[in-house]
């Protein structure tokens, strides 16, 4: 972990799932100080216990601040001194921000501009967003707030010097067993003896662990540029498929039952748009999405022509590689939290 060393790292929305995979990854390493940036003062509380528990000889390198990213002078209050910023607060869950999208405008534009103008202010020198495979063609509520933000990241790139702040998002689909995700729910319906239930059997989504989401990240962290949108490459499952290896690990004869798709809820999702292929880089395991850095001035491209387009086509769930039931419970076992749940029963 060169790159960190000695470093300031400040996580915002930092006692989620993603946060708890960053601490354990990087806490060991000589980074200096990382900061959880969150308005629950619970999850802090239980957050700061379980690294005292579990890492008592570094977790005084954890330091908490109670702030919310709607609230732009409570993150400038923890931007002193930070080196690098992983911007992981959100609102997340599709449902919820379909009946209150003003709220997802809040958090996921608004807060995002406000770290942004923050990080730019204090010098910070890089930032990573986290965005969804929801952010590609959304919707709902929710893709549509993840959109607007990926709009913001990228405009707020083209007014400062990127030697200066570097500012770039990752773009990734559904996390496995990430904090209200669809696993963990499943796993709580077969111990209560009750039928997984499911919204459609033939929808897709993206599978994906919290690990290679952190890899996602530090992949942008060192080879993205400011402006830049990255994607990797993931392979997917129908939600059927990921039923059924989740109640083979956990109680075979467990009934799966259809409940309908819920509000805005899409059949596939999309990693990387149609209108994004245009100027795509294929870098193996992920693909490069850089800012489109023309200006304002349309009418010289009349005269000039469009460029070229790459011959890449839309990236989704429903064209990529399909698990199997056997590939998704190998993909489930690798998982820390799947064998401790297995080692409950």
């Amino acid at each position: 972990m060169s790159i960190f060393k000695d470093k300031t790292l400040l996580i915002t929305g930092g006692t989620g799932s993603f946060g708890n995979a960053v601490l354990n990854r990087f806490l060991q390493t000589d980074i200096a100080q990382i900061r959880v940036f969150s308005r629950d003062e619970k999850k802090q509380d239980d957050m700061r216990h379980e690294f005292q528990a579990k890492m008592p000889e570094v977790a005084e390198k954890i330091k908490f601040f109670i702030g919310d990213v709607r609230d732009l002078a409570s993150v400038k209050n923890a931007m002193h001194g930070v080196d690098y910023i992983f911007h992981a607060a959100a609102l997340k869950q599709v449902p919820s921000c379909e009946f209150f999208p003003l709220e997802a405008v809040k958090t996921n534009v608004i807060g995002t501009d406000n770290v942004l103008t923050a990080a730019i202010e204090a010098g910070v020198k890089k930032v990573i967003c986290l965005s969804t495979d929801k952010a590609a063609y959304p919707v709902n509520a929710m893709g549509t707030s993840k959109a607007m933000m990926e709009k913001v990241v990228v405009a707020k790139s083209r007014t400062v010097d990127p030697e200066k702040t570097s500012i770039m998002c990752t773009r990734y689909g559904n996390v496995l067993c990430s904090r209200g995700s669809v696993v963990p729910l499943w796993i709580d319906q077969i111990r209560q003896g009750k039928p997984i239930t499911i919204t459609e059997p033939s929808m897709t989504r993206f599978v994906m662990s919290l690990e290679e989401a952190v890899d996602l990240v530090l992949f942008a962290f060192e080879n993205g540029k400011s402006g830049d949108i990255l994607v990797q490459k993931a392979p997917a499952c129908t939600i059927e498929t990921l039923a059924r290896a989740t109640a083979e690990l956990f109680c075979p004869e467990t009934e799966i039952r259809v409940i309908g798709i819920r509000h805005g809820e899409k059949m596939y999702e999309t990693l990387l748009t149609n209108e994004e292929c245009a100027g795509a880089i294929d870098m193996g395991n992920f693909y490069r999405v850089p800012a489109d850095t023309r200006g304002l001035n349309y009418d010289k491209y009349f005269k000039e022509g469009n460029r070229e387009r790459n011959l890449l086509t839309e990236f989704n769930s429903g064209n990529t590689e399909l698990w199997s039931v056997t590939q998704v419970k190998e993909k489930l076992l690798s998982l820390r939290y799947i064998r401790e749940e297995l080692e409950k029963q």
